[in-house]
């Protein structure tokens, strides 16, 4: 409802901090399917804060890691699936070599802030 209200002002720029936490896997999955279809058919601009890489890959034009403390960014990477798409993308070899690749970007991200300076 939030998100319906949010487009409907027809904003140029729609800001998410982490909407669907608080969501079970298949809720999840149902709204970001929907979230999906709406940009694209609104062609609205979202800036999306996750910290589920699937949700990160499946929504996003862009990825942008960041470290923990302080806060920077210390990679970007452009999921390689063309628009119009669907929550679908999550089978391919190519969403799985993303997720991988993200995965070992933020372990060492935490490797590092583990060990003590």
């Amino acid at each position: 409802v939030a998100i319906a209200r949010a487009l409907a002002v027809e904003p140029e720029i729609l800001l998410m901090d982490e909407p669907f936490a608080a969501l079970d896997a298949q809720l999840r999955t149902i709204l970001q399917d929907e979230l999906l279809a709406l940009t694209q058919t609104t062609r609205t601009t979202t800036l999306f804060i996750t910290h589920s890489l699937e949700e990160a890959i499946v929504l996003g034009d862009r990825v942008l890691v960041m470290s923990a403390r302080p806060g920077r960014i210390i990679a970007e990477r452009r999921p390689p699936f063309p628009r119009p798409r669907t929550g679908d993308i999550r089978t391919t070899a190519e969403f799985t070599a993303l997720k991988s690749e993200l995965w070992d970007l933020l372990r060492s991200e935490v490797r590092t802030e583990a060990v003590p300076a």
